[in-house]
């Protein structure tokens, strides 16, 4: 397989592992819904720069620490679903405060901008060890190839924002719908829901 057969291939398996859902998701839904595309867009951003971040640790062989260690991996772990639980308890909180009418010219009250938007989605990749997981048995199989680790990492970075990117303009293009009181609460409740339910779960994995 060539160096650009490879890095096709590896690009297809990083935007099939963007479109499952999870947390990130969830994340980037939310945001665009509540508080716009450019938030979303922002969320998307953390995220794709939480996995570049994951392929250089991966590729520089930091990552194999928590593939080795139990006691990293807990840690991360516990850490991230801690996080996924208190952006699940939030959304909550939001849809029971529900009501009202949302200007679509002002961003969310509770986002604090672009910026918190964009570290949200960031700590809710980087906080996700089953992320790490993926790209630690994904990457080595294309690495000493012809694929340096600069270029995979650029990859992974250029298609998860470019999944996430879609995922805020569609939901931002329906924004008007979803500044209905009744659909914001229900956004809230359901992403509310999943978050926890994320949190849970991985609280409860256990390492491979």
């Amino acid at each position: 397989m060539t160096s650009m057969a490879q890095i096709a291939a590896f690009g297809g398996v990083i935007l099939l592992g963007a479109m499952s859902p999870g947390p990130d998701f969830a994340v980037v839904v939310r945001r665009s819904a509540v508080s716009g595309r450019g938030h979303g867009m922002a969320a998307a951003a953390g995220i794709a720069v939480g996995v570049f971040a994951w392929v250089v640790a991966v590729a520089t062989g930091i990552a194999a620490l928590l593939a080795a260690s139990a006691v990293v991996f807990t840690v991360v772990k516990v850490v991230g679903a801690a996080y996924l639980l208190y952006l699940g308890i939030k959304s909550l909180r939001a849809a029971r405060r529900g009501g009202g009418t949302l200007s679509l010219d002002v961003p969310d009250p509770g986002g604090r901008g672009s910026w918190a938007a964009f570290v949200e989605g960031l700590l809710t990749n980087v906080l996700n060890p089953k992320a790490a997981l993926f790209l630690i048995a994904l990457v080595p199989q294309f690495l000493g190839s012809g694929a340096s680790a600069l270029m995979l990492s650029v990859v992974a970075l250029a298609g998860t924002v470019a999944w996430f990117l879609v995922v805020a303009n569609v939901v931002g293009a329906l924004r008007k719908l979803f500044a209905r009181p009744a659909v914001r609460r229900a956004v809230d409740g359901l992403t509310g829901i999943a978050l926890i339910g994320l949190g849970i779960k991985l609280a409860a994995s256990s390492r491979p």
